[in-house]
């Protein structure tokens, strides 16, 4: 292989713009890692962030963007086994996607599931691990609960939907217009709210309330939800696009015992994102190893037009996952 890659470097934060063809080192597989030949790597909101200088990356991972992947096995680091070379895989990243190679932990990876092509391989992890840890162990949705999420055609809503879906829970979404509200129906969403046309807080009180919430608007929301909560209910916070602060009356929390939670995945220990990735492969691989679930494709860009595809996803006009072709 050659010493150096092309690669997509932040060349200063700001707009999409910033981003910008690099030639860059080959990675080199550490003890417990896997370098990957990286055929298309996912576009994701962090990744924004990250670009915009709001999201730095952790001190051990790489400065480039791009936290998930598809691509085949090329070289094992010491200690690793159940994998080998050659092997097809899609991955959770630390960063470094936007690569034609990437390393990442062994642990990281999953089989690409059965009869996938490895476009839609690349959009699974950071959207499956983040629903997965946060709805379901985080969460704890049960079938039959009332669960509403906010920005359900995105690449997390979607998803949400269809694994609330097969795991019985009553869906509710919302979104910006009615083509996204189609496409959510589609999915399986029982109930879509237009947020410009309804107040979520109204439909889900004349429904009993949300027994869960999964939002990444926050600011003003934060409040609202808590409203459109049933009493035991939960809100699950993993984004704010309307940012982090809001003001609260905590005297509801206590009267009506509700739980406020959340989390990032990125800074997570290697351990928390395997004990995840184990948890994927025993209850959500079987699913779209049967094509009962999958992630539902928007648009593809090539790597030296990352700048494009990051256009796409702030203009907030796309339906599911957003993809780059690397390899």
């Amino acid at each position: 292989m050659s010493e150096t890659m092309r690669a997509v470097e932040i060349t200063k934060p700001g707009g999409p713009e910033v981003l910008k063809i690099c030639d860059r080192p080959m990675p080199q597989a550490q003890p417990g890692q896997v370098v990957i030949k990286v055929a298309y790597a996912g576009v994701n909101r962090p990744d924004a962030l990250q670009r915009a200088g709001a999201y730095a990356p952790p001190p051990t991972a790489s400065d480039l963007p791009g936290l998930e992947a598809s691509g085949e096995i090329v070289a094992l680091g010491e200690g690793v086994s159940g994998w080998a070379i050659g092997d097809p895989v899609c991955a959770l990243l630390p960063g470094g996607g936007y690569a034609e190679y990437v390393a990442t932990p062994a642990a990281h990876c999953l089989p690409v599931p059965k009869d996938m092509g490895m476009k839609e391989a690349a959009c699974l992890c950071e959207t499956y691990f983040t629903v997965w840890s946060n709805v379901f162990q985080r969460g704890g949705l049960k079938a039959g609960e009332r669960f509403l999420i906010h920005g359900g055609s995105s690449g997390i809503g979607t998803t949400a939907i269809q694994l609330a879906r097969e795991f019985g829970a009553r869906v509710f979404v919302t979104v910006g217009s009615q083509d996204k509200a189609s496409a959510c129906a589609r999915l399986g969403a029982e109930r879509t709210i237009i947020y410009n046309d309804e107040d979520f807080v109204e439909v889900m009180r004349a429904e009993g309330g949300a027994d869960l919430i999964l939002d990444m608007v926050g600011g003003l929301y934060i409040p609202r939800n808590l409203r459109a909560l049933a009493d035991d209910g939960r809100l699950v916070q993993i984004a704010f696009l309307q940012g982090p602060k809001a003001e609260l009356n905590f005297a509801q929390v206590m009267t009506r015992r509700l739980t406020i939670t959340g989390s990032t995945l990125r800074p997570q220990s290697d351990l928390a994102k395997a004990r995840i990735a184990e948890s994927l492969l025993e209850n959500v691989w079987p699913l779209l190893d049967a094509g009962k679930i999958g992630p539902i494709m928007d648009s593809e860009f090539d790597l030296a037009d990352a700048a494009g595809a990051h256009a796409r996803m702030e203009s907030s006009g796309h339906i599911g996952k957003i993809v780059l072709k690397v390899g």
